[in-house]
């Protein structure tokens, strides 16, 4: 790029009134690349799903040529499976709840234990148990060879599978059957949850199915669809080379990142958060009076309440984890099955988290614009209801449906199943109107900020990262209960990790970026600046990164190559905001001007909590489980709850929740701030300490005592009930108790009271 180019770009955002030196024109440059690279490779990715995902057959055929069950029966059953919620009792290619097994992984053993059983009978005539070094060698190797040959016909869409697995096949029904009657092997769903012959039938013949898949090489590799997932030596399972390999590769993708990002940082003299005072910005007016902020306050109180029930039916999950019969005396399972009650934890959190971030975008948008806009105050409150009709309307109706109570239409009314999109499609469509209408109502507020060029280029880049919120939430649509599980995978992390990850993470940054402007922290110019390199930094892993969640569900190694390494990247933005939370710590909070801080405290508190846990929950213990020879072992056992704890609160939670003190310290006097800091400041070191409490006594040592396991027995018996529920693992679940507890008590109650003191403080102004 020449420098008349370059000079030409960094015109976009820069003015005349912003200092003498304007933003470079590289910033749009690199930010450009990483788009472009990184969407090209993930679309490329996901394309290729569809073309290699591990195939459905038409019909299954004993080897005399008798159908045995059809792709209709597979499809149904993945229905039957969503429909009664069993992505959120257990787990299929590692992906789902942590109650009950991997249902996959479970199969392919007892398959592979029938023919153990079989081969030793027909080629020694006595139990496998009786036979001696020697002959168990010839049957283990019969075993393999029978699991890792793969005799499905591509032209006629057929499949063959062995006497053996047909045998284990016809056994499956009764055995899940056995499983769904009681809690107590279940992990808490309802008594007798399945007891239809023809629902247990086609239920086992997608489980056979994607155990088949689990252990037939791919044509032409010598690793199944899988990759070899899940690890059980008895059927051939093992790692493969790749992930051996792109796992080294990972660690120096990551090296060089850092490298790379802090010989940057280190060689730019501009990159420094000391501004001079002419360019910063005015402060945030003493109390905000604009009708349309005052009605936010109420979007806090409702933030603070989804909190508390999402706390309180995590402990009540976290509960059946360590007994799932009895919850101090009373069987809850028969009220609240533990697969309603997760569904509620994960909606109750994408509601919350979603909520604060909505709540400080209007705010930190009505700032931007400084102009109250017509009725913006009514649409407004237009906008809660039509939330609240959403989160109650879907909660509800996703009881209904688990419930039974929605026959054919729970996938469109109650709940689909999906694990974090469970809400039913009608409600997802219904959220995503809502979504655009917020950001009209964004965009209705930042307008005037676009007519003034000193707040252009911040108005621009606000706007791009709030409307990616409404936009990349579409692929939730792109598919239904009835979609091959792998193209189903790869679009619901399009959700999970890139609109999460990603895009509400560089909406996140841009918040925080003009919450430091607003507050004459920091200059527009050092704020365009943050905003850029973590975008930058963001989606050069972030967006191919996303395929480290797909390494086992049927995608080939190409993903695995690329994923891998980008996604060690991931880290690099992390350090990154690390070295500016303590550079922002000593500018600002203990500069020497600290009007401003001491005003905004606590949410200052707040953000700075998310850089420690960026880098712990998110970097740490994101980077433990994401290469692929971790993951191998690990996917589906608590070191991934352990990571997700400590990243989406820790992260996301504790931003929104400093989104969400801002408005309440602007919505009320000096007074009634520093009469309620006592709750504010106690909530602030609950949700830390319990958090870190959470996973240091109980999800930690759990998960790394579930990884020993699956290497010592393989991964179906470090997932089965058996283990999960006795011993060091039960131990383990009733001694998260003390984490949540605080979390619960110090953290989540004191927060509601603070919402709900200077909500009621608000309206007695108002009122008076």
């Amino acid at each position: 790029m020449s420098n008349d180019n370059k000079q030409q770009l960094g015109q976009v955002l820069s003015s005349p009134n912003e200092g003498p030196t304007p933003l470079s024109g590289w910033w749009i440059f690199w930010l450009c690349v990483a788009l472009i690279v990184g969407f090209t490779t993930l679309i490329t990715i996901t394309c290729k799903a569809y073309v290699e995902h591990p195939p459905i057959p038409e019909q299954v055929f004993d080897n005399q040529g008798n159908v045995i069950f059809t792709g209709s029966d597979i499809r149904d059953g993945q229905q039957i499976f969503l429909s009664k919620g069993l992505m959120s009792n257990g787990s299929v290619w590692g992906h789902g709840s942590y109650l009950g097994p991997d249902f996959p992984a479970l199969t392919l053993h007892r398959m592979a234990e029938q023919a153990k059983a079989d081969y030793a009978s027909s080629l020694y005539g006595i139990p496998y148990s009786q036979l001696n070094s020697d002959q168990k060698a010839v049957v283990d190797s019969k075993v393999k060879q029978e699991a890792k040959q793969n005799l499905y016909n591509a032209p006629t869409g057929n499949l063959t599978l062995t006497p053996s697995q047909i045998r284990a096949f016809q056994k499956e029904p009764a055995y899940w059957e056995d499983y769904f009657s009681s809690p107590a092997k279940n992990g808490g769903l309802k008594d007798n949850t399945i007891t239809s012959p023809e629902e247990l039938q086609k239920l086992s013949a997608y489980f056979t199915w994607m155990a088949w898949a689990s252990a037939a090489n791919r044509p032409g590799e010598q690793y199944s669809y899988t990759n070899n997932f899940p690890y059980d030596p008895v059927v051939g399972n093992t790692p493969t080379t790749g992930s051996l390999i792109y796992s080294a590769a990972s660690i120096l993708f990551l090296l060089g990142g850092i490298g790379l990002t802090l010989y940057f940082l280190g060689r730019n003299p501009e990159w420094d958060w000391h501004s001079p005072a002419s360019v910063l910005s005015s402060p945030i007016p003493a109390v905000m009076s604009s009708p349309s902020q005052k009605a936010l306050v109420k979007y806090v109180v409702f933030v603070a309440f989804l909190l508390l029930m999402q706390c309180l039916v995590g402990g009540g999950v976290a509960h059946m984890r360590a007994d799932p019969t009895n919850f101090y005396g009373i069987n809850l399972s028969q009220y609240f099955p533990s697969s309603l009650l997760r569904t509620f934890h994960l909606q109750s959190m994408i509601f919350w988290l979603a909520t604060g971030f909505a709540t400080g975008g209007l705010f930190l948008s009505r700032i931007l614009g400084g102009k109250e806009m017509p009725a913006q105050k009514t649409l407004v409150n237009l906008l809660f209801c039509a939330l609240g009709l959403v989160v109650f309307g879907s909660i509800l109706c996703e009881w209904g449906g688990l419930s039974g109570l929605w026959q054919g239409l729970s996938f469109w009314l109650g709940s689909q199943g999906w694990e974090y999109l469970e809400i039913g499609r009608i409600w997802q469509w219904i959220l995503i109107i809502g979504l655009l209408f917020w950001f009209f109502l964004v965009f209705r507020n930042t307008t005037p900020a676009l007519k003034r060029p000193g707040t252009r280029k911040l108005s621009i880049m606000f706007l791009i990262a709030a409307f990616s919120i409404p936009f990349f939430y579409l692929p939730a649509v792109f598919f239904n209960d009835m979609t091959n599980y792998t193209i189903v995978d790869t679009w619901r992390f399009w959700i999970i990790h890139l609109w999460v990850e990603g895009f509400f993470e560089l909406f996140a940054t841009t918040m925080v970026a003009l919450t430091f402007i607003e507050l004459g922290l920091v200059s527009r110019q050092m704020g365009l600046r943050l905003i850029f390199l973590d975008a930058i930094l963001i989606f050069m892993g972030g967006i191919i990164g996303t395929g480290h969640h797909w390494y086992f569900s049927g995608m080939t190694q190409t993903n695995m190559m690329l994923s891998s390494c980008f996604s060690a990247m991931e880290v690099v933005p992390l350090v990154v905001l690390c070295l500016e939370a303590w550079s922002f710590r000593k500018t600002a909070l203990l500069g020497p001007d600290q009007t401003m801080a001491k005003k905004f405290y606590w949410p200052l508190m707040f953000m700075m909590g998310v850089g420690f846990w960026n880098f712990i929950g998110a970097g740490v213990l994101g980077f433990l489980i994401n290469m692929p020879i971790v993951s191998y072992f690990e996917i589906g056992t608590y070191l991934t709850p352990n990571h997700g704890h400590a990243s989406m609160f820790g992260v996301f939670g504790m931003l929104s929740l400093a989104l969400c003190l801002m408005v309440l310290r602007e919505s009320c006097s000096d007074e009634v701030w520093n009469k309620n800091q006592k709750w504010i400041k106690c909530s602030f070191w609950g949700f830390n300490i319990g958090l870190m409490l959470m996973l240091l006594c109980s999800l930690l040592p759990a998960g790394f005592l579930q990884l020993w396991d699956v290497l010592a027995n393989g991964y179906w018996h470090a997932r089965s009930v058996e283990f999960t529920n006795t011993g060091l693992l039960s131990f383990f679940g009733y001694f998260r108790m003390p984490g949540d507890l605080v979390f619960i008590f110090l953290g989540a109650i004191p927060f509601f009271i603070s919402a709900i003191k200077i909500w009621l403080a608000d309206s007695k102004t108002k009122n008076s």
